[in-house]
């Protein structure tokens, strides 16, 4: 498969068979791919885009979120899910799970908002959502790939993305929801404390694996 990184928290991922899905819709214009599965960990503006849904909408195309952001999904029928739900779209096997703050108050756990692992082709994908680091992530079982956030003040910072890592164990982290920060440092910091994992920065280019 092939993972695009748009921007933000925002992923494409393209199957081998063409299928299409898009972990957090922002800033998509309508010259990308259209989706088959839109994946939406929260609402807020920056993880919900409408427009960016419209742009890669099409017959057809299933959108889930947490139950708790259908009602501001509604226009384009959302499909709610509580932590724990699991879904077969079409072969594609999707786990909701929880994405939280702990001690700040932007994510909420009483939300109940969500991160996904989608399984495809053998692998499985762990989309973070906006979550700091949270035991929850010790379950996830084996993760290939983990798309973690790592900007601080929202959601983890560097450091604290490190110590998610060491909780998830996946074979490949992209990070992301980095704001103005230098991914490379982060990467040279993951080098040091989980040389286990290896850290892809996948800006303007397609990642496969």
């Amino acid at each position: 498969m092939k993972i695009k990184w748009i921007t933000h928290a925002c992923f494409q991922i393209t199957s081998n068979d063409g299928r299409v899905i898009y972990f957090d819709p922002y800033q998509i214009t309508s010259n990308e791919k259209p989706a088959d599965i839109i994946l939406v960990s929260h609402d807020h503006y920056d993880h919900a885009d409408s427009t960016s849904i419209k742009n890669v909408s099409k017959d057809g195309t299933k959108i889930y979120c947490p139950k708790s952001s259908v009602g501001k999904l509604k226009k384009f029928n959302a499909i709610g899910l509580e932590i724990g739900d699991t879904v077969d779209a079409d072969g594609i096997k999707i786990t909701a799970v929880r994405a939280y703050n702990v001690g700040k108050m932007f994510h909420p756990k009483k939300n109940n908002w969500l991160g996904f692992i989608v399984e495809l082709e053998g692998k499985r994908i762990y989309h973070a959502g906006d979550t700091d680091v949270i035991d929850e992530m010790k379950d996830l079982g084996p993760i290939d790939v983990a798309m973690i956030p790592v900007g601080g003040t929202y959601t983890m910072d560097f450091k604290e993305g490190i110590e998610a890592l060491k909780y998830i164990k996946p074979k490949i982290c992209l990070p992301m929801h980095q704001w103005d920060h230098d991914l490379n440092e982060f990467k040279s910091m993951a080098e040091k404390e989980v040389p286990e994992v290896k850290v892809e920065l996948i800006q303007g280019k397609i990642f496969e694996i």
